[in-house]
Order: C-alpha cells, then structure tokens, then sequence
C-alpha cells in the first residue's frame, strides 16, 4: 500500500525552505507562497515544489515564504527582497483554491507590505487553482501509485480539505470528474473536514460498479489532514498528494508571467 504520508524530496534542500538569492535583474523576484503546516513533511515538500521552479528559471530570484506556521513568513520574505534591492516582486499563492487565504489574509499582507517599502512594486498572482494541468499531474500520481487508464473496475477518490461552501465542493467534483478522462476510471469525492466521507466514496463507487478503490489527494504536500484520510480508509491504497511535479512548475511560472504582463499593462 502506498503511503500518504511519504514526503517528496530527499536531501538538505527539501528539509529547509527554499530560496535561490539571486542578485537583482529586471526579473520581477518570484515569491511562492504556500499556505504552511504543522508537519514538516509539507514545508519539505513545497521547498521542493519552489527549488524545481527556481531551477527552471535561474535568472529569477525565486524564494518561498508561508502564510502560516512555518518560516520564513511572507513579511520576512518581502523584506529581504527589497533589502536586497529588488524594486519589483510578484507573490504567486500556491493554493488550489481562492479561499480566504487567497482573498483576505495575503492581500492584507502585502498591503502592509508596499507600506513599509514604497519602492517595491508587488503585484500578487492569481491562485493555482484547478487548471486542467494539475488534474493530470493528479492523474500522473493516481498512475504512480498503480492505477491502469484501462481498468474499468478501478474508481477513484478523489479528496479535498472541504469547505462549508457547497460551490468550492463541486469544484472538487470536477476536478474528480476531469481526472477520468482519457481512462475507464469512475471517481467520486470525499472531504477530510466534511461530508463525503472517505466511507461513503468508497460505498457509493463500489455501488457503481467498482471493484478497486484508490484514494487521489487534491493536495499539493502531505500533512495531518492527509493521514486522517489515510487512516480512515487504512485498507486503501492511497496515491501521493502532486508535490514537485512538472505541471505544478509550469502552472506556477504561468500565474508568475500574466501577473508580470498585467503589471507591466497597468504601469505604463
């Protein structure tokens, strides 16, 4: 059985987060900010996630920073980047969704920030979001973990934090929907804070016709809300959450240059 738990990366670079220092250019820097966890295979991962962006761009100055729990924090962050002379930053969210995090919390932030240093132009990026990418690179994982694009018999759970709006949780049904394509699969969703329940995907796609069930995490790292799916359906295998995948790098580059274009529009 595979483990949910396992973290991406091995090695110093995945143990401490990540930044490239690179020495101003007229590269905007690159601040990828995930959201941060108590588990420190997350913070692994996505130092991870940013080392593989950095190194497709070793022109840019690429660092990550966290919203919460984790260091260094997005204030840290902004500083030592207008310490160093940027004039110039774009702040990507690497966050699946546009929740509160995304709408509230980091806006706030960074408004304090261009306070603080008047001279750093900061344009924040749109969320990753569910581009149609990262449901491959889900897909990619389902495959790592064994699944066959021709096994009919195979349905897969596909599973989200959860949210108390009804809209951000069909949301998940479509990327469970999306990920199906180009194979026989059924899919199906489940929620690690609300109802589905992992018990009741699994049901209702045995009730379909399943006769194997994988569980397919929407994260982007592993951490505590990961293994509670995974112990709640411990008979399971369970694929790896997308983590440093190359369809995440491009995806993230992507959010990076329109922001860069729409700065570039709205100050000239």
């Amino acid at each position: 059985m595979s483990s949910a738990g396992e973290a991406f990366g091995n090695g110093e670079r995945a143990r401490r987060p990540f930044a490239a220092h690179v020495m101003p250019s007229g590269a905007p820097a690159f601040i990828a900010v995930a959201h941060g966890s108590r588990d420190p295979r997350s913070a692994a991962t996505m130092s991870a996630v940013v080392a593989e962006i950095a190194a497709r761009r070793p022109d840019v100055d690429v660092r990550l920073a966290f919203l919460d729990l984790n260091t260094p924090s997005v204030e840290q962050v902004i500083d030592a980047v207008a310490a160093q002379g940027h004039t110039e930053a774009i702040v990507v969210p690497l966050l699946l969704g546009s929740a509160f995090h995304a709408r509230v919390d980091l806006p706030g932030m960074l408004a304090a920030a261009r306070n603080r240093h008047p001279l750093l132009r900061i344009t924040q990026a749109d969320v990753l979001g569910t581009d149609a990418r990262l449901v491959a690179a889900l897909r990619d994982r389902a495959l790592d973990a064994g699944a066959d694009r021709d096994d009919a018999g195979l349905g897969i759970a596909v599973a989200a934090v959860g949210s108390s709006s009804a809209a951000a949780n069909r949301i998940t049904a479509e990327v469970a929907t999306a990920l199906t394509h180009g194979t026989r699969w059924r899919s199906a969703i489940c929620f690690a804070t609300t109802q589905p329940s992992p018990a009741r995907a699994v049901s209702e796609l045995r009730g379909r016709g399943a006769r194997r069930v994988m569980v397919a995490p929407w994260f982007l790292a592993p951490g505590l809300l990961i293994d509670r799916l995974a112990d709640a359906e411990p008979g399971l295998v369970h694929a790896l959450p997308i983590g440093p995948h190359r369809l995440l790098t491009e995806v993230a580059l992507d959010r990076y240059h329109a922001a860069g274009r729409l700065s570039f529009e709205l100050s000239a």
